[in-house]
């Protein structure tokens, strides 16, 4: 089976952390017997002389690439930011068909596995249209949570949801939130994200805490994801305010870049916490263990998600997560044994942290918990449900 799968959120030249998880479902897809994957993964186009480390970093997107031993094709396509939502899956379309076709000349394609609905989604359903291929789309999170409620975009998911020859969402709550959409529940697979549990699994939090050059004493939270408003890293530094006297050794560890960094800065000054919060800026993938392992507790106090892949790692490490009760969070956080599950606000989030600090975790429970859903039993699931749309069309039975 020749597999394309088309998405924006995929690890490049320049930005080698962007969609991990989908980077590791797609290579161990391709590892499968008989099966052959190309990836088309679009950036803007960004002329060089562009201002801004976002579009620099596009600019430096090679048109291809070879990673983690998969071909990774870049097709160049317009963007105006903030101006072109509406039109930004016509766009990847437009800048990505010529490239598809001729791939698709040398080599036919059975079928497009396309992530993030819109607006890859999107594209992908009139790329298939094209070459009269199925496409099946993977829901991951902002693309059902968020981008619906914007009144010109909720027509345009709706219409690529219809037109899927099949639909995998990462979690149960994605499935209600598509089936909320309108579409048929028997078109929705859920298949949840993976571990890679040769690389997240425990380690002595002494020896992370060495490699990292972190004291080796002290009390360590880490919060890892992008420094945007949705992610409350803002709620995170309140709670460790409150909590400060009470744990003189409490230090916080922001892992990730973002556009709130300077806002959150100022906080952390206003607040005198500069020796409390530490920002740890993007870590390559491999180090993320180490911070896993090298904290006592993991954070994620987000508004939304879909199935954050943080979790799973952090669980695989051995470390227990305090998050909000949003998304597919519950799904992985069963029990008390797991973690804690607040509120979003300042004084949730900073009771149960201290309550997550106090606790004795048994770190070989919680990485037992996780490490049995590794990614090689994802791709095994999608192989079997991208076999049923090739082989039963563009209505195919789906799992459940």
């Amino acid at each position: 089976m020749r597999i394309l799968t088309f998405t924006s959120l995929f690890p490049n030249a320049a930005q080698p952390t962007l969609g991990v998880f989908i980077f590791q479902r797609t290579a161990h897809l391709a590892r499968r017997p008989g099966t052959h994957v190309e990836v088309v993964a679009p950036v803007p186009y960004a002329p060089s002389w562009l201002p801004g480390k976002r579009w620099q970093a596009f600019s430096r997107v090679p048109r291809q690439e070879e990673i983690g031993g998969l071909c990774v094709h870049h097709p160049s396509y317009l963007l105006l930011p903030k101006i072109s939502m509406p039109l930004h899956g016509r766009l990847m379309y437009a800048g990505s068909i010529e490239p598809v076709r001729k791939l698709h000349a040398q080599e036919p394609f059975d079928c497009i596995d396309a992530h993030y609905v819109y607006p890859d989604g999107f594209a992908a359903v009139l790329l298939g249209q094209a070459l009269r291929i199925p496409v099946i789309l993977s829901a991951r999170g902002t693309d059902i949570n968020l981008f619906p409620e914007f009144r010109l975009i909720r027509p345009k998911i709706r219409w690529a949801l219809g037109r899927a020859a099949g639909i995998i969402a990462v979690s149960l709550s994605l499935k209600d939130a598509l089936v909320a959409l309108g579409t048929p529940p028997e078109k929705i697979a859920v298949v949840p994200n993976g571990i890679d549990a040769d690389r997240f699994r425990p380690l002595e939090r002494s020896v992370a805490r060495e490699k990292l050059g972190l004291p080796r004493d002290g009390v360590c939270v880490v919060a890892v994801g992008n420094l945007i408003p949705g992610k409350g890293q803002d709620l995170l530094i309140a709670a460790l305010a409150k909590l400060a006297p009470r744990h003189p050794t409490l230090r916080l560890f922001l892992v990730g870049e973002g556009p709130s960094k300077i806002a959150l800065e100022e906080q952390v000054r206003s607040l005198g916490l500069s020796e409390r919060v530490v920002f740890a800026g993007i870590r390559p993938h491999d180090e993320l263990p180490l911070w896993f392992n090298a904290a006592n507790l993991s954070c994620l106090v987000s508004q939304r998600e879909g199935m954050p892949n943080v979790v799973l790692e952090s669980l695989a490490c051995g470390t227990p997560v305090l998050a909000t009760r949003v998304g597919g969070i519950p799904e992985l956080i069963t029990s008390r044994d797991l973690g804690i599950l607040v509120e979003r606000d300042v004084a949730s989030i900073a009771a149960a942290m201290d309550q997550a600090l106090q606790s004795a975790w048994d770190r070989s429970l919680l990485a037992r918990q996780v490490q049995s859903r590794t990614w090689e039993e994802v791709a095994a699931e999608i192989e079997r449900l991208l076999l049923l749309v090739v082989q039963h069309g563009p209505d195919p039975p789906c799992q459940h």
